[in-house]
């Protein structure tokens, strides 16, 4: 606390109570598992960029990509800080044309060849992981069936149907609830070996990447268009999290995805939709008995899923970046679609989007998440919001810190007041990095010094 002392001569009287009011706070914060170590070191919330950009680098528009961590593209390149493996670029995946209804590979997962499968993997991920010692992140994607029996529905239907029709080949002379029950237990079964194996297979030829599987966990916290909406999952979905403890007992990372309609956008309940999600992530980290919690990656696209050529405004990225910092997320991922910037137009929108509101606002967030890790958990830790349902932010306050753009680099410079301090202290609580102490206490040495965060 010697850096409060220091300030006494600046304001003696409102010094005590404020001074008490942080103390207060400190002690009640509730204690939080700790968590991974940053891919990144000092680092405690980044953005990676993954969208394909090849039109505009033919039209020659400039995308100014500096305060992202990595620049990575979902396309067929090997060697990236972060590998996408669509369903086409990791093992034999089985599944079910949805337009032709063609079986490949089996499939449903039971009637798959696993074996082979992971033998292919295994090239796989060698071709597109070269590099046996950098680090990264490994994001499967496969998304035509999903592990659980009761959340295949609408058009994933199918693979509980061909399920029940295995079974009978299997077991003819069953009656029908028994086959379905049967159907139920081979396609469950056979979709966690697919998931387990795959992600045992990669980390063990890559362990310095953080394999786990795109979409997972979903929280399925829809209906924001009916009055009071809170965004909550619905606690059988919780309940069915709970089932594929496997799954995250497998997985090294967790990849949720919160993709924005345009009836979100400018509207607190997209804020409501992303910081429940987050939290379900956080909440499932903590279910397997690890040392730590693995860390959460949140998926994020730049433009609104049903119009592609609008931007998210600086509030929907506050509902979207900034929410997933202030839960407790490691990162967002920035993903793009071929199509999201395909001609001239959409190059120069991204271009100048990039340097009017999404670069300056993830200098921001990725700054206060370093300021506030370095004055409140002496940089050992992640600063989590002692409530995840509020609306507290990690942004730096525009009195006290100005973001540059210096050197193809941004860099917040400024001093935190006091008043910056006690809304880090009210707000947040620490999440302790794997083996190192991280009580939240505020920084002496921090409080006068000029500070220059570079992002």
């Amino acid at each position: 606390m010697e850096q409060l002392i220091q300030m006494r001569k600046g304001c003696p009287q409102l010094l005590p109570l404020l001074t008490l009011s942080i103390l207060a706070t400190l002690s009640s914060a509730l204690p939080l598992p700790p968590t991974a170590i940053p891919l990144s070191d000092g680092q405690p919330f980044v953005v990676v960029w993954n969208m394909p950009t090849p039109t505009c680098r033919r039209y020659d528009i400039p995308l100014d990509t500096s305060p992202f961590l990595a620049v990575t593209t979902p396309a067929k390149v090997p060697g990236q800080f972060l590998e996408l493996f669509y369903s086409d670029r990791l093992g034999l995946y089985p599944y079910v044309n949805p337009t032709t209804k063609q079986q490949f590979y089996g499939g449903i997962p039971q009637r798959g060849n696993l074996s082979a499968s992971l033998a292919k993997a295994q090239t796989d991920i060698a071709y597109y992981i070269p590099s046996e010692s950098t680090p990264g992140l490994a994001v499967i994607d496969w998304e035509d069936w999903r592990p659980l029996w009761d959340r295949n529905w609408g058009s994933k239907r199918i693979y509980c149907s061909l399920s029940v029709a295995y079974a009978r080949q299997c077991f003819p002379l069953l009656p029908t609830a028994q086959i379905i029950a049967k159907a139920k237990m081979q396609f469950q079964a056979a979709a966690r070996d697919y998931m387990v194996e795959t992600l045992d297979l990669g980390v063990s030829q890559r362990p310095q990447y953080l394999w786990g599987i795109y979409l997972f966990p979903n929280c399925y916290n829809y209906g924001w268009a009916d009055p009071g909406y809170t965004g909550k999952c619905p606690e059988e979905v919780k309940s069915q999290n709970d089932e594929l403890l496997w799954l995250w007992e497998a997985s090294t990372a967790l990849y949720p995805s919160v993709y924005l309609p345009s009836s979100l956008g400018g509207s607190h309940n997209a804020a409501l939709f992303v910081r429940n999600r987050v939290q379900e992530a956080m909440r499932v980290a903590a279910l397997p008995k690890r040392p730590f919690t693995v860390p959460i990656y949140v998926y994020t696209r730049p433009v609104f899923t049903d119009q592609n050529r609008r931007f998210l405004s600086e509030g929907d990225l506050v509902s979207t970046i900034g929410e997933s910092a202030a839960v407790g997320a490691s990162g967002s991922v920035l993903w793009g679609a071929s199509a999201d910037f395909d001609d001239k137009a959409s190059c120069e929108a991204l271009s100048g989007y990039l340097t009017s509101t999404l670069n300056p606002y993830i200098a921001n967030v990725t700054a206060a998440a370093k300021l506030c890790s370095d004055t409140l958990c002496q940089g050992n830790g992640r600063c989590v919001r002692q409530d995840y349902n509020t609306d507290a932010y990690l942004h730096l306050n525009p009195s006290s810190f100005k973001i540059q753009s210096s050197d193809g680099r941004y860099v917040a410079v400024g001093r935190p007041t006091l008043a910056d301090l006690r809304v880090f202290a009210e707000k947040f609580t620490c999440q302790c990095f794997a083996g190192l102490d991280c009580s939240p206490k505020l920084t002496p040495q921090l409080r006068r010094t000029l500070m220059v965060i570079r992002v």
